[in-house]
């Protein structure tokens, strides 16, 4: 039971550095360019990553790796950070906090289709059931409540905030074949993706940052959300002896980040936002039975 106090600890204060981190997107994005921010995003998640390898005493662990483990490192950051967080910063580029973080959330229902033809998992009526709730949801906030003429607010930015879903599902497809520890696999990717994002950001935007709220908006992401809060989820897992009583926190983030947002972009959040914000987390609910139902069949087992 220390174990599972000590994981819901862990998983909350996670969830809390989640419940910030569309503000923070919105206050970096005021003044840089998605690609500049995630220029500045990136290098300080690597700063951070490898002072937590240094502290833990780790760092030689990015040392022994093969030849084709920094070859995957260098192939799965072109996915994480690079392409996963630049669909996702063009999309809240465009969107209203309130609109492109909920439909961020349906990452994990993509999980779950996409695990039915490339990990071989089985589709159950819960499922597509879900999917529907949390589809519902999504064209609610899309089309801000206008359900009926189906008349997207910006299509551009709903393609983007679910183009992100796609890429972030994929990239934890891919991750489940890694042999890498954890932190080392992640400070490898975003150590090997950073050159490419600044030469993007040379040949597109340039290297002309602003100081003030939207650097250091930047660095909060690269820092907190890029690095801390994996790391700290990482832990929450690692001890829980329940996971799925873990996992069901990340319910509370999308409603909490809804406070930050109102109280520090000033946003008016919509009816459309909480009717919609409510059913996909419903289909995530229903999604997350499925892992629930078989942690308890286990637990019975033994």
């Amino acid at each position: 039971m220390a174990n599972q106090k000590q994981a819901m600890l862990y998983g909350l204060a996670t969830v809390l550095l989640w419940s910030t981190v569309a503000t923070a997107f919105k206050l970096a994005l005021r003044d840089l360019a998605p690609v500049q921010m995630l220029l500045i995003a990136c290098a300080s998640s690597v700063v951070v990553m490898g002072l937590i390898l240094a502290f833990q005493r780790r760092w030689h662990l990015v040392f022994s790796l093969s030849g084709r483990q920094y070859a995957q490192s260098f192939g799965m950051g072109l996915i994480n950070p690079c392409l996963y967080y630049f669909v996702l910063f063009g999309a809240f580029d465009r969107l209203p906090a309130q609109e492109a973080q909920p439909l961020n959330y349906t990452w994990a229902l993509v999980l779950a289709y996409l695990s039915v033809p490339f990990l071989g998992q089985r589709l159950r009526k819960l499922d597509i059931l879900a999917g529907l709730v949390c589809y519902a949801g999504v064209v609610v906030i899309a089309t801000r409540g206008a359900v009926t003429s189906l008349s997207f607010s910006d299509p551009l930015g709903v393609s983007l905030a679910i183009g992100s879903t796609l890429v972030w599902a994929s990239y934890w497809i891919i991750a489940t074949r890694d042999t890498r520890d954890p932190v080392v696999g992640l400070f490898l990717n975003f150590l090997f993706g950073l050159p490419v994002i600044a030469l993007i950001c040379w040949q597109t935007e340039g290297f002309s940052l602003p100081s003030g709220t939207s650097l250091a908006a930047a660095v909060y992401v690269g820092v907190f959300e890029m690095g801390i809060a994996f790391v700290l989820w990482s832990y929450a897992m690692k001890k829980a002896e329940n996971t799925s009583k873990v996992s069901n926190l990340i319910f509370i983030s999308p409603f909490l980040s809804l406070v930050f947002i109102y109280f520090i972009l000033g946003e008016q959040i919509l009816p459309s936002t909480y009717i919609g914000l409510v059913l996909i987390m419903a289909g995530l609910w229903l999604q997350q039975k499925k892992v629930h139902d078989r942690e308890q069949a286990l637990a019975h087992e033994s």
